[in-house]
């Protein structure tokens, strides 16, 4: 299992937070997503997966989800 946490921009609610939860969740190999919702500020989420996930993988699931950008890994 592979942990890794990102930053986000672009969150402002929990509506937010669960359509980002929702599409991280449909990448094959994700397990488990956690977000730290910072309203109108960066945010972190946190993944779990089977093995380490692509930052252009996070970032077309987070512009799937609506308006929010990768703004960089934090580890």
């Amino acid at each position: 299992m592979t942990t890794a946490s990102y930053r986000v921009d672009g969150m402002t609610c929990e509506h937010c937070a669960s359509a980002v939860t929702d599409e991280l969740m449909a990448l094959a190999g994700v397990s488990s997503v956690d977000v730290d919702l910072h309203a109108g500020q960066t945010s972190v989420v946190t993944v779990i997966s089977a093995s380490p996930l692509d930052d252009g993988q996070i970032a077309a699931a987070l512009n799937e989800a609506g308006d929010y950008q990768l703004a960089s890994p934090t580890g």
